[in-house]
Formats: structure tokens, C-alpha cells, sequence
């Protein structure tokens, strides 16, 4: 009989049809129902399958008081079992505001012509998330789907531009033990889209990861390291090689590498050799290492498109993306070093 990942609890978001249908991503939809889809299989993730656990949120229902509603349920299931370990995976547009500095979540029922005052902005969100006392809390944001765009181009207000979740919001999203952040992409880079539009690149491969795909023999659980060896490796390779183009998904955890589903519904991958369920420490040595060496590709392309405007003034975004990665590897080397 299959063990059950009983203290596991996702809020799952996929905005998908919005107010205004030129903004509308599908694709969104479909991500969520196939990462529930992997979350409740009890020969999986093995996630319980009912309304106390799981709670998705797609097309009509992803009002910006539902979205919040659902990060208040999330606080007080982890209020209530200290040994959660909560889920927040969000798919859909995203937008910076360039005049404020601030970072817009674009929800079903923003308006364009009124983002600061109708969209969920990450201020907000993240003062929600923060609410949420949970020794272990992993938050996804895939917010930067500009294929999906393509209609909606030059459509955005003044001094907004499209763009994945900033470093600084991921910053403040991360404070506190036991956090983890990832983010489908980079910047002004395009989440991609599989080609056969069944969900994007980054949530293929992030199923294919709780399915065991980066996990060992003897392993019983699937671990945000593996999800971060896996993702790390895989989204870009597909990008490249569907697109020709840089996807550059970006991690950053606390210290303890803990774990987010079953593996196979607790059976796991066979080993002769007894594994401990006892989560293992990650030296900073090996987060910041795979972490630099995607920021410093991140870098180089970032300047050889800078570069390409020559005497042109270069777009704002450009610039403030160029600034904004020269310091992460900045930081990261300087992490590095400190920790050899």
C-alpha cells in the first residue's frame, strides 16, 4: 500500500482566461491541471486528494481576493500542522512598473489601464506569503509568458514592461528558514511553450522531476535539490534546442534541502543499501555553484544583446536586467569565495 505525502498542502494558480481576453494564456490552465494531476497520484507525489490539501484556482476563479483567500487558507493549515510543507505555484503575466520600481502579478480580473490599482502586486503577495509560519514553503512563480504575448504587444501602459519575477522581490519572498523560490525564467526572457502546446517547457520538465526524474536509487522522496539539478539542466537545454533561446530558470533556497513529494508513492527507486529520510544540509558551496554558472551564461547573453544596439539607446528593461545580473554574479562570486 502506497504512503501519502499527508503534510502537504498546494495552492495551485493557473490565470489562464483574464477579464480582457487578449491577455489570455490557456496554456496556464493547462500547467496547474497537470501538476495536480502528478501532486494526488497516490503511485506519485502521492499529495491527499481533497479540498483540505489541495486548492486550484484557474481561469474565473483567479480573482485577486480568491488568490488571496487562498494564501490565508495556506497560513492557517500551517498554523494548524507544524509540520507542513506548503506549495505556491502561480503561472501567468507578469509586468514591472518602471516609474514605481514595482512588480505586478497579472490576475483574471486586472485592468490594463489601471494595473497598480486592480492587479495583485508583489508587495502585497509577499506580505501575504510572509504570514505563513511553515517550517518548509516552496513558491513557484511562472510570470513572464511573453510567447503568449504576441497579441498583447505594445498594448501595456507607459513604463511597464513585461518581464519575469526581479531578483529583489525574489529576495524578500525568500526571508525566513526553510523558503524556497524558483522562477521559470530570467528577466525579459520568454517562458517558452512546448510545441505541441500541452503546458510549457518549464512545467513538462518540472513533472518529469516529481516523477523521479533526477532522483537516485534508494531514494523514497523527491528533494528540492533534485528538482533544482533537473530543472537547472533540462529547461535550458530545451529552449536552445526547440528555440534557439536562452530560458534560464532561477533558484534560491535556504540551507536545508527538504523534501516536497513522495517518490513513486513512497516506494521510490530500489536500492540494497538503507537511505535515511533525515533531510541533508547543502554547503553553500554547492547552492551557489550551479547558481553562478547560469548567472554568468544569463550575463553573456544579456550583453551580446546589449550590444547589438551599438550607438542605439539601449530599452530600459535591457539595462535594468544588464545591471541587475552584473550584481547577482557580483554577489555570487563573492558568495563563492567566502565559502572555499
Amino acid at each position: 500500500m502506497s504512503n501519502h505525502f499527508a503534510h502537504g498542502y498546494a495552492l495551485l494558480i493557473g490565470v489562464g482566461r483574464t477579464v480582457e481576453s487578449r491577455w489570455s494564456l490557456p496554456v496556464t490552465v493547462q500547467d496547474v491541471q497537470a501538476l495536480k494531476t502528478v501532486l494526488i497520484d497516490p503511485n506519485l507525489c502521492a499529495y491527499l486528494d481533497d479540498s483540505e490539501h489541495i486548492r486550484l484556482l484557474q481561469n474565473e476563479q483567479t480573482t485577486r481576493s480568491a488568490i488571496l483567500d487562498g494564501l490565508t487558507w495556506l497560513k492557517e493549515k500551517a498554523a494548524a500542522d507544524t509540520n507542513a510543507t506548503i506549495v505556491v505555484f502561480y503561472s501567468g503575466h507578469g509586468c514591472f512598473d518602471l516609474s514605481s520600481q514595482c512588480y505586478y502579478l497579472l490576475q483574471h480580473d486586472f485592468k490594463p489601464t489601471d494595473i497598480p490599482n486592480t492587479a495583485l502586486s508583489a508587495q502585497e503577495f509577499t506580505e501575504t506569503l510572509r504570514q505563513i509560519q511553515a517550517k518548509r514553503l516552496w513558491v513557484v512563480i511562472d510570470s513572464c509568458h511573453a510567447e503568449g504575448m504576441a497579441t498583447a504587444k505594445g498594448e501595456l501602459p507607459a513604463d511597464f514592461i513585461a518581464t519575469a519575477l526581479p531578483k529583489g522581490v525574489v529576495d524578500v519572498l525568500k526571508q525566513g528558514e526553510g523558503r524556497a523560490v524558483f522562477t521559470s525564467s530570467r528577466g525579459n526572457q520568454v517562458s517558452w511553450i512546448r510545441p505541441d502546446k500541452t503546458m510549457s517547457l518549464y512545467t513538462y520538465h518540472l513533472i518529469e522531476a516529481l516523477r523521479g526524474a533526477a532522483n537516485q536509487p534508494g531514494d523514497s522522496k523527491v528533494m528540492l535539490s533534485n528538482l533544482i539539478n533537473h530543472l537547472g539542466k533540462t529547461v535550458p537545454e530545451s529552449a536552445r534546442t526547440l528555440y534557439q533561446a536562452e530560458q534560464t530558470p532561477f533558484f534560491d533556497t535556504a540551507m536545508e534541502d527538504f523534501a516536497i513529494a513522495m517518490l513513486r508513492g513512497g516506494k521510490g527507486l530500489p536500492s540494497s543499501t538503507p537511505v535515511s529520510d533525515s533531510p541533508k544540509i547543502l554547503t553553500d558551496q554547492q547552492v551557489v555553484t550551479p547558481a553562478l554558472a547560469m548567472a554568468r551564461r544569463s550575463l553573456t547573453f544579456l550583453e551580446e544583446q546589449a550590444a547589438g544596439y551599438g550607438r542605439l539607446q539601449m530599452p530600459a528593461h535591457l539595462r535594468i536586467e544588464l545591471e541587475e545580473k552584473r550584481q547577482e554574479v557580483a554577489d555570487l562570486e563573492a558568495r563563492l569565495k567566502k565559502s572555499e
